[in-house]
């Protein structure tokens, strides 16, 4: 792309006043902010309110995947649509929502499916790749891709009032990669089941702020403090409340075992 993010002007710099204010972030972390390039994998009920706050957080770059058109169903929770964007595809929807929140961001489209043989190619370049999609076989896709391209993976699922968030590096010595916490059983075009099961407008927009917040955390660490990796954070909107569990490298990982194309140091 020609576009490259925008410098910290002064005008900038009022615009993340409050973020700058914080010793967590201050002004290194805004400018790691602005340097950064995201690729969001899902521009859906957790790609929507990711980018919001990813946007809002000055992140400089965008990717934007997705094929699918927005549905009326899609309102209830998928909040940078609106009933005009009713037929038309997300991606679209989603950049014009960013270029009507913040001009100076640059955007990359792609509105079409993302699978084991595009992956590598829709990823790269990217700082991380923060995927909420909804089927285990697309997941894994990218994970993998990840892997092979030695880039953070930030993945984030919710169902009915459950959610899920952990932040992937499988690529380096003992992290875990998504595959290594859901295994090989899944690599089938089996999606999650919103239409049938239902889900919690407001369930998916705590999974994906929180996900927009970790996903602050990676891109300014250690600022913020660490980074995490390999914690699988569960959420549950009943209770409400969450727990944290840690998820162990795989040491038969297909995608990032030792003795693979995908492991290496960091």
């Amino acid at each position: 792309m020609a576009e490259t993010p925008h410098p910290l002007t002064e005008e900038r710099l009022q615009r993340f006043a409050r973020h700058i204010v914080l010793p967590e972030v201050g002004g290194a972390g805004q400018a790691a902010l602005a340097r950064s390039h995201v690729a969001l994998i899902g521009l859906g009920g957790i790609g929507a309110p990711v980018l919001q706050y990813l946007a809002g957080a000055g992140v400089g770059r965008f990717t934007l995947v997705d094929d699918g058109d927005v549905e009326e169903s899609n309102l209830q929770r998928q909040t940078i649509y609106t009933t005009r964007d009713i037929g038309h595809g997300k991606a679209v929807g989603a950049r014009r929502w960013l270029a009507n929140f913040d001009e100076k961001l640059v955007a990359e489209i792609h509105d079409r499916r993302i699978d084991a043989n595009n992956a590598a190619a829709l990823i790269g370049g990217a700082d991380l790749v923060i995927d909420g999609t909804d089927n285990f076989a697309t997941r894994l896709a990218v994970s993998d891709a990840c892997v092979a391209a030695r880039i953070p993976l930030l993945s984030a699922a919710v169902g009915r009032f459950q959610g899920q968030v952990a932040a992937f590096q499988g690529h380096l010595e003992g992290e875990p990669c998504y595959r290594c916490f859901v295994g090989d059983a899944f690599d089938a075009e089996d999606c999650d089941t919103c239409a049938e099961d239902g889900v919690l407008g407001a369930m998916v927009g705590w999974v994906g702020t929180f996900a927009a917040m970790q996903a602050v955390r990676l891109l300014i660490a250690p600022q913020m403090g660490a980074a995490d990796w390999g914690s699988l954070h569960l959420m549950d909107g009943l209770k409400p409340g969450m727990r944290v569990l840690k998820i162990v490298k795989d040491a038969a990982c297909r995608a990032c075992a030792p003795g693979d194309a995908g492991q290496g140091e960091g």
